[in-house]
């Protein structure tokens, strides 16, 4: 078994390495996916061809990754499986698979979604353009990958090539897609020339690396050719400090890109729409904790006592009544509606909604 530990991060010959024959490499970083990662690389491994290698990361995981990749790598020996000794977080771990990669691309690919069938080709074929990125367009399923809740998650009135000087048109257009790190190519060269570091932690390393400054040619493929798995995410529990907190602070960070481009990415403060916490209420990711430690020390006053309240409303009611608005009102929002009815304070109702429309 190809059991290769790391090594010490930001020497120049590790991170220079690249194989003249390698022109994708697929890096999948994994924690705790053993039920789920096998289907990944049965999606993947019928794909590999000339040119492209795959490569896992696994962050020291405690569950049975590390046996379902003994048996993936026993039958296909070329998997080069890179079982560390330390979990070093998604952001941590991505920036080693990219050191690891031996491709002048890297593809970083999550481990528990599918990729669809003629993918892989169809991003070489793209990557003949000599782009520096290629944003993948993807559809979204339920958990289970039974039900299709969205087509295409690009916003496909977008362009399909941006030059430099389209940069903050660039931003604009897939910037919010990125968010999910499956999507992205990136040209080895240009992750590795740019900081990286000061990104760990932030959950979202690869849109910290492509926005801190512009990149060259970027490429948007508008067909889908990954299938997310919604709903599998292991950042769940903490999604109101995510996309409360980290996420906008690391959109707004980004001195190249005009404050209206960012606000077509999120609002700077979108904790300040109520609308908003009493979803995550309903969810059951806000409640007295969050309130304590992100917003009380905000606000004062009544808008104080309107956080607090919040925090303290029923959940199974505020389930119910958020499955309502999202099922008649809001109609677009059916990955919301569909978030609500797996959420621990899900109703009959909510179920019922989301299982019927």
């Amino acid at each position: 078994m190809n059991m290769v530990q790391s090594q010490p991060p930001g020497t120049l010959k590790f991170e220079s390495k690249q194989h003249a024959g390698i022109q994708l490499s697929i890096c999948i970083t994994t924690f705790k996916r053993g039920p789920f990662i096998g289907e990944t690389l049965d999606s993947i491994l019928p794909q590999i061809g000339d040119g492209v290698e795959l490569l896992v990361v696994d962050g020291a995981s405690p569950d049975g990754t590390p046996r379902v990749m003994a048996e993936y790598v026993a039958k296909n020996p070329g998997i080069r499986y890179f079982r560390e000794k330390e979990n070093s977080g998604i952001d941590g771990d991505y920036d080693k698979a990219v050191k690891y990669a031996l491709g002048k691309y890297c593809w970083l690919m999550t481990d528990d979604d599918l990729l669809h069938e003629g993918a892989i080709a169809t991003v070489l074929k793209v990557l003949e353009e000599d782009p520096d990125l290629v944003v993948v367009n993807s559809e979204l399923k339920t958990v289970d990958m039974s039900m299709v809740l969205a087509d295409n998650m690009l916003d496909l009135a977008g362009q399909e090539k941006y030059e430099p000087r389209e940069a903050e048109r660039a931003f604009v257009d897939v910037a919010k897609y990125m968010s999910f790190i499956g999507g992205v190519v990136i040209k080895r060269s240009v992750w590795l020339d740019r900081d990286r570091t000061t990104y760990y932690g932030s959950l979202f390393i690869h849109v910290g690396v492509v926005f801190q400054r512009p990149v060259g040619l970027v490429r948007v493929i508008r067909q889908p050719l990954i299938a997310i798995r919604y709903g599998n995410a292991m950042w769940t529990p903490r999604g109101f400090e995510i996309w409360m907190f980290k996420w906008p602070s690391l959109i707004w960070s980004f001195a190249n890109y005009s404050p209206e481009a960012k606000a077509g990415i999120c609002l700077q403060e979108p904790w300040k729409v109520k609308k908003k916490v009493l979803l995550y209420r309903a969810l059951g990711g806000y409640g007295r904790e969050e309130f304590r430690r992100f917003i009380a020390p905000k606000v004062r006053g009544f808008t104080r006592l309107a956080y607090a309240t919040i925090a303290v409303l029923p959940p199974a009611l505020m389930n119910s009544l958020a499955s309502i608005y999202c099922a008649f009102i809001n109609r677009k929002a059916r990955s919301d509606l569909y978030d609500l009815s797996r959420s621990r304070h899900a109703t009959w109702l909510s179920r019922t909604l989301a299982r019927t429309l």
